[in-house]
């Protein structure tokens, strides 16, 4: 039997927020290979017979370095196996996606990418912040919270950054008072609307509303965990009526589609 690799992305949060085709895949699978912010109840959904290898990182501990990742993705496809790279949110984005698919290229594997819903437009929208708005925010741009480093800002235009409508920056918690200061220091108005999400699209999600300038402070006493995404611009504001989201209406463990 031919191996193939099916890389995955699962959605952020909540487990009902995968693709029908990610599900599907997901069904079929020998292996996963998954991370650490996927929906713990995807795993359910993969045959008993299948192995679930956890591969997940986080600040300061890698259960597995990204070549040592990739290298079993690529040995586990090349033994014949149908294996499924989870990946939270959609795959594209901060995820690796390139290093993997890339291996299995060179190795002349057979793989397949499915796209998934992205944390840069699903968290701020369940938070009420959709990321454009007529006539106000006509466009958005996305950045890591990683290109500020502890010895300064990275390659990355902060003055471009500055100036878009709207900026969300993904994994931004570590170093939330450092990109603050970077975009008003490129010249972005302190008193521009801010919103952290903190686990969103989750039965933990909450939200920290302030101005760009006074955010690390509040965070400082609310003390939200991670992960989170920041969104900076006037749509941030819209979380205070558009706020729509009630986790505790939402099953941690949502009965998804059995006809599939």
């Amino acid at each position: 039997m031919t191996g193939k690799a099916y890389l995955v992305g699962a959605g952020p949060g909540r487990a009902d927020l995968i693709t029908v085709r990610g599900l599907t895949v997901l069904r079929q699978a020998d292996v996963v290979l998954y991370d650490r912010l996927i929906a713990a109840s995807l795993l359910d959904e993969a045959p008993p017979y299948a192995e679930r290898i956890f591969v997940g990182k986080q600040p300061g501990h890698h259960t597995f370095r990204q070549d040592g990742i990739t290298e079993t993705l690529v040995r586990l496809v090349r033994n014949g196996l149908q294996v499924v790279r989870l990946k939270g949110g959609d795959p594209g984005v901060f995820a690796h996606l390139a290093e993997e698919a890339s291996a299995l290229a060179a190795a002349g594997l057979p793989f397949e990418i499915v796209p998934g819903v992205s944390s840069v437009l699903a968290i701020p929208l369940h938070a009420g912040i959709p990321l454009t708005w007529r006539g106000i925010a006509s466009a958005f741009t996305v950045v890591s919270g990683h290109e500020v480093t502890p010895h300064g800002c990275s390659g990355v235009s902060w003055a471009l950054l500055a100036a878009s409508p709207t900026l969300v920056v993904l994994m931004a918690l570590g170093r939330l008072e450092q990109v603050c200061a970077a975009l008003i220091a490129a010249g972005r108005n302190r008193d521009t609307p801010a919103a952290l999400i903190s686990r969103g699209a989750s039965a933990d999600q909450r939200v920290l509303l302030a101005t760009l300038d006074s955010l690390p402070a509040r965070q400082q006493t609310a003390q939200l965990p991670s992960p989170a995404v920041l969104v900076v611009g006037e749509v941030a504001a819209l979380a205070n009526s558009l706020a729509w989201y009630d986790p505790a209406q939402f099953p941690t463990n949502p009965m998804l589609w059995d006809d599939l």
